[in-house]
């Protein structure tokens, strides 16, 4: 994998007053994004697997690019700006020759990540957004000891994390616990991180998506395999 992006995983999501707080990010290091209340909800709703009614927006979406014979291939958040993240959503397409297409859209990084969840799709960050950004994982760790309701869990914690999980969980073996409600949680740590997903413009940030391809790369032209 190119050393100019870092692959990451959803950690959690936080349902917070009007909007979703999105964890992203390895063993190594956390970061925050928010996203309105529609798309946190989506990304919860495809973490837990749970089962709509009615399709959704990106789960029509997906239907649309299943029937042209399109999927999901990566999402890469590939700038930040102020508050505001942008993202790439690399997708790939076969036509009735079995020629194949990559096509590289500009996308909000809340609609990628949900896109990405839904569809298995592995999720990277460009280096220098990973350098830029703060590191939250004692934020979430805090979260997680105060068991949350409404958190979706994402990605399992490295073995140094769960022995730290471990060691917390023993100490607190005796002590009767209870559901915490949202509106009781100390989120100051929270408030305080500004950054936001946004739309914005589009950047070119020069990066190597990982897989060979530059990020100016509008994608392969049609090949026989």
């Amino acid at each position: 994998m190119n050393r100019d992006v870092i692959e990451i995983q959803v950690r959690a999501v936080l349902p917070l007053e009007g909007s979703f707080a999105v964890f992203l990010g390895n063993a190594d290091k956390t970061f925050v994004i928010y996203v309105d209340e529609s798309v946190g909800t989506a990304i919860s709703m495809f973490m837990r697997g749970i089962a709509k009614d009615r399709p959704l927006t990106h789960d029509l979406l997906a239907s649309v690019l299943l029937a042209f014979g399109a999927k999901v291939e990566r999402v890469i958040i590939n700038h930040v700006e102020g508050s505001v993240f942008h993202a790439r959503m690399i997708l790939s397409a076969s036509n009735e020759l079995h020629q194949r297409k990559l096509i590289e859209l500009d996308a909000r990084p809340s609609d990628s990540i949900a896109m990405a969840v839904q569809q298995g799709a592995p999720l990277f960050v460009a280096k220098s957004v990973w350098d830029s950004v703060e590191d939250v994982t004692h934020t979430l760790h805090e979260i997680e000891k105060q068991g949350l309701e409404g958190t979706s869990a994402g990605a399992d914690l490295s073995e140094d994390e769960e022995d730290e999980e471990e060691e917390g969980a023993d100490e607190e073996d005796d002590e009767d616990t209870e559901d915490l409600d949202p509106d009781d949680i100390d989120l100051d740590d929270l408030e305080d991180l500004e950054l936001e997903d946004d739309e914005g413009e589009d950047d070119d940030d020069g990066y190597d998506d990982g897989y060979g391809n530059d990020d100016d790369d509008e994608g392969e032209e049609w090949k026989k395999k």
